[in-house]
C-alpha cells in the first residue's frame, strides 16, 4: 500500500451558512424546531431569509467544517462537494481553498444555486438550522475519482449528504474505492432526521464492516438504536464498529475503541455564543489525533478543545489558533 497523500478526504454538502441572531418568539412564529435541522425548498429559503434579521455569510457544511479544523491543525485534506456557478459557489470555493484544502470539483452551472443553511441563533446559543441543499444534492458518482479516494488515509462521509439519491450513490462508490485501497472509512450520522430516513442503510453499512469510525451525538445514537437508554445504545453500536465517538454536549464525550471505553469532560468556555459546528470541530480534533497516532484519550481531548473554541463565537470555522490551543492543553 502506498503512503497516502492526504490524511483525510471528505465528501459532504458544499454549503454557505447565513447566520442571524433571533429569539424564541421568532422560532415559534416560523414554526421551527428549536435546536434542530430541517431541509427546506427554494421558496421557503427565500421567505425565511426575507423574515430573518441582519445576517453574516460564512462558508459551512458539516464535513467541510471538519476539514477546515483539520487543516488548521496541520493536516493535508481534500474535499468533494458540489457548488453552482454563482456568487455563493465562488465564496465557498475561495474559502475552502484559502484554508489549504484541495477542492477541484467543477461548478454545476447556474441552477440549481449553491446550497445555503439559514441558521437562527437564540440568546441561549442554540442554533436552529434550515438547509436548502440546492446544487449540493446533485453530486454525481462520476466525480468520485478512484485514485483520489485511494490517496487518503481516511475517507470521511457526512450523513446529511446520504439523503439525496445522487450523492448517496457517489458515497457508496467512494466506500468501495476506499475499502479496495485498504483505507479507513469514517462516517458521521449528522442528525436524527437523517437516521430516521436511512437507519436500515446505516446499520447495514456497520453490519457489513464498512464503517471503521462512527461519529454521533447522544440524540443520534439513541435514534439509531431506537432506544431511549444511552448506555444500551452505545453498547449496541460499539459492538458493530471498531471505533465509536459520541459527543454529549456539556457532559463531554466518550469513545469506545475495540471494546475499551474512554471519556473526556467538556472544556470550559468563558461565554457560550453559538453551538453551530461543535460536533464538526470535535471531529476535527479527534481525526487529527488519529492521524497523528495519538492515544484515544488525547484524541478526545483535542476534540474537546476544538469544540470549545468554535462555540465561543459565531460560525463554524475556527477563529483562534486551535493548533496552539491543543498544544497548550496537551503540553
Amino acid at each position: 500500500m502506498t503512503d497516502p497523500r492526504y490524511d483525510i478526504l471528505a465528501i459532504g454538502n458544499a454549503i454557505v451558512d447565513v447566520i442571524s441572531e433571533t429569539n424564541d418568539e421568532f422560532i415559534a412564529l416560523e414554526q421551527l424546531t428549536k435546536g434542530g435541522m430541517q431541509l427546506i425548498d427554494a421558496d421557503r429559503a427565500t421567505s425565511l431569509y426575507d423574515a430573518m434579521g441582519p445576517a453574516r455569510e460564512i462558508s459551512g457544511g458539516s464535513a467541510a467544517n471538519t476539514l477546515a479544523g483539520l487543516s488548521m491543525l496541520g493536516h493535508q485534506c481534500a474535499f468533494i462537494g458540489q457548488v453552482a456557478d454563482d456568487q455563493l459557489g465562488q465564496v465557498f470555493a475561495h474559502d475552502i481553498r484559502a484554508t489549504g484544502i484541495d477542492f477541484d470539483v467543477p461548478p454545476l452551472g447556474k441552477q440549481p444555486p449553491t446550497a445555503r443553511c439559514l441558521i437562527l441563533v437564540t440568546p441561549d446559543a442554540q442554533r436552529t438550522m434550515n438547509t436548502f441543499l440546492g446544487a449540493s444534492q446533485f453530486l454525481a458518482a462520476h466525480l468520485v475519482d478512484k485514485d483520489l479516494i485511494a490517496s487518503a488515509a481516511i475517507l470521511y462521509l457526512e450523513g446529511y449528504l446520504w439523503d439525496p439519491e445522487e450523492p448517496r450513490a457517489a458515497m457508496r462508490s467512494a466506500i468501495e474505492h476506499a475499502k479496495a485501497a485498504g483505507r479507513k472509512v469514517a462516517f458521521t450520522l449528522s442528525d436524527a432526521f437523517v437516521i430516521d430516513r436511512h437507519r436500515d442503510d446505516f446499520l447495514q453499512l456497520m453490519n457489513d464492516g464498512l464503517i471503521d469510525i462512527l461519529f454521533a451525538n447522544e440524540v443520534e445514537i439513541r435514534s439509531l438504536q431506537q432506544n431511549d437508554d444511552f448506555e444500551l445504545s452505545v453498547a449496541a453500536t460499539a459492538a458493530k464498529v471498531p471505533l465509536l465517538i459520541c459527543t454529549r454536549g456539556e457532559h463531554g464525550a466518550i469513545a469506545v475503541q475495540d471494546g475499551t471505553r474512554f471519556e473526556v469532560a467538556a472544556e470550559p468556555v468563558a461565554r457560550l455564543v453559538d453551538t453551530t459546528g461543535a460536533g464538526d470541530l470535535f471531529a476535527s480534533g479527534v481525526l487529527a489525533g488519529i492521524a497523528e497516532g495519538r492515544p484515544m484519550d488525547q484524541c478526545l481531548t483535542m476534540g474537546a478543545v476544538c469544540a470549545a473554541e468554535i462555540i465561543s463565537h459565531y460560525g463554524a470555522r475556527p477563529e483562534a489558533d486551535i493548533k496552539a490551543l491543543v498544544e497548550q492543553k496537551l503540553g
